[in-house]
């Protein structure tokens, strides 16, 4: 007689070997589970324990690729070209780790796992429902990662909130993880939020007090209890809300807004949330890198408050009014500017129009990436801009190819050259598409994705700045420089200094520093690499060149 159980587990696993952090949202989306979660990750890697996380998104899209950034935020790329949310870059720049697909899973992806399943039989004929086989399947992507990292401990964000539909049944699934795991080897955080109107001045629990209900209603008794505000969480709400939760009152911790979010692993470690954590599943720690790790800490969070130098750099995208479109990019800078002791200010520039009187005060200019034809031609002006009046610029991915049609036009005099991907008709279609995909016709996860190796050019300017003449970066584009140009642009001053070891794809532009500066363009996203101690060269050469534009 068939069993009612489903849970299948990698070969070798064992009960115990891992044990597993598993964070919830209760009453709003974008209370900074990713931060929380990153920076314990982190408390707990400087303890020398291995830490490996994940993180669930419960709508139906195989991965992140086609979301419009003004609804998710940026795209962050991993190694192995998984296009996930932006909580991934901040896992990436605080664990300073590479993370890649067993890191990621979406309710797309889950479900195309159990259908793939089904066609091929391996239910045994049994009706597929969501309990017990796609709960099986998540529990069973969980103990895969933690065996594949070897890990002892799986951190599990559940994106979202607790009462959105899709995340249903990822909750249901953790509910029957800690039943198959045991409680002593599963720990449950809930975070939430305790606002305070303005009109009342005084904070109120009563939302997380209804969001925690929910999630006890789903079986889900949390061990710990993640509160955030915007000011210290009063004494009173913490003992209203441990009532209502059955959670101990030393574990009602508090969130309030900081500064920066390097200061959260430091803030949690004071609270001892990582201690209550390690003693309950038994954890063992070392404590020897301890000190020298949390000193850098606080290193870098003394420099962001007190550098004295100023640089302002202009972002002119087509995104930039939710600047969680540009996540990395924002970090990138900031990582830069603490390695060159400044402060960097950044100005949004649209380009949706053309405005001189924006550029006045920057010292700087970044064309990030994007698609399609909306505020094209303001961003080709604003190169331009760049270029003649020898601001120090970067262009990234779109930007780089846009920096190509700028040259194009107003150098090479080819009026009408454009990329293939706005105006196909173009005579002089300096930016085209990649051989590889001019027969793709779907569009998630069909890029050239990933991390991939450029040969440099001995003595360029991203040579120098890398200390190498083979590096690698991650892509995420489908057009490139029509090699057909290639000549053309060189022999007008353009200098190609980085292209792909296999093919002849030209990867990295630049300008003669007798000519200009700082002016390079690439073809990859040099953001996705940046981190608090190492900055991405190419950001940290930017910088400095526009603190040399001021003096």
């Amino acid at each position: 007689m068939q069993k009612e159980f489903y849970a299948p587990f990698p070969e070798g696993y064992a009960k115990g070997m891992t044990k597993y952090i598993v964070v919830f949202g209760t009453v709003m989306s974008g209370l900074g589970k990713g931060i929380f979660c990153s920076s314990l990750a982190k408390l707990l890697e400087m303890r020398k324990i291995n830490v490996a996380p994940i993180k669930f998104d419960g709508y139906l899209n195989q991965d992140a690729g086609t979301l419009n950034p003004y609804r998710h935020g940026e795209v962050f790329v991993l190694r192995d070209g998984t296009e996930t949310d932006m909580d991934f870059g901040t896992y990436e720049r605080i664990l300073n780790a590479k993370l890649d697909k067993d890191n990621y899973l979406t309710g797309g992806k889950l479900f195309q796992i159990v259908l793939n399943k089904e066609r091929e039989g391996e239910y045994l004929g049994r009706d597929v429902q969501i309990i017990p086989h796609v709960t099986g399947e998540i529990k069973y992507f969980i103990r895969n990662l933690a065996m594949k990292r070897d890990a002892d401990v799986v951190l599990i964000e559940i994106g979202g909130t607790v009462g959105d539909f899709e995340n249903g049944y990822f909750i249901e699934g953790m509910r029957e993880f800690a039943y198959e795991e045991g409680r002593d080897n599963v720990f449950f955080i809930a975070m939430t939020y305790v606002i305070e109107p303005f009109s009342l001045g005084e904070q109120k629990s009563k939302p997380a007090q209804l969001g925690l209900r929910a999630l006890l209603s789903l079986g889900i008794q949390p061990d710990m209890l993640a509160c955030r505000s915007e000011k210290y969480l009063n004494e009173n709400i913490k003992e209203k809300l441990s009532i209502y939760s059955n959670v101990k009152l030393d574990n009602v911790i508090g969130l309030h807004d900081q500064k920066s979010v390097y200061a959260i692993p430091l803030y949690l470690k004071e609270n001892f949330v990582d201690k209550k954590i390690i003693e309950k599943l038994n954890l063992k720690a070392d404590n020897t890198n301890f000190d020298k790790e949390e000193r850098e800490l606080n290193k870098y969070i003394h420099d962001l408050n007190t550098s004295i130098k100023k640089v302002t750099i202009g972002i002119t995208g087509k995104y930039t009014k939710i600047s969680d479109s540009y996540a990395s990019i924002v970090k990138a800078l900031e990582h830069a500017g603490i390695a060159n002791n400044a402060l960097v200010h950044i100005k949004w520039i649209d380009t949706e129009e053309f405005d001189e009187s924006k550029l006045e005060d920057i010292d700087g200019m970044i064309v990030p990436g994007g698609f399609g034809s909306r505020g094209v031609e303001g961003k080709i002006r604003y190169i331009k801009y760049a270029r003649e009046n020898k601001i120090p610029f970067l262009g990234i991915c779109y930007g780089f190819q846009m920096a190509l049609v700028e040259f194009a036009r107003n150098v090479l005099k080819l009026n009408d050259a454009h990329t293939t991907e706005v105006n196909p008709d173009t005579k002089n279609p300096v930016i085209c598409l990649l051989p590889e995909q001019m027969d793709v016709e779907t569009k998630g996860g069909t890029m050239r994705l990933g991390e991939r190796g450029i040969n440099v050019k001995q003595g360029s300017i991203v040579h120098n700045l890398y200390g190498s003449t083979h590096i690698k970066e991650r892509f995420r584009h489908r057009y490139e420089c029509n090699p057909k140009y290639i000549e053309d642009f060189e022999n007008n001053g353009v200098i190609f200094s980085g292209n792909a070891p296999e093919q002849p794809i030209m990867q990295i532009l630049e300008l003669n520093t007798k000519a200009h500066p700082f002016f390079v363009g690439v073809q990859y996203h040099p953001e996705f690499t940046s981190k608090v101690n190492k900055p991405n060269p190419l950001f940290y050469g930017l910088i400095n060149a526009s603190l040399k534009n001021i003096e």
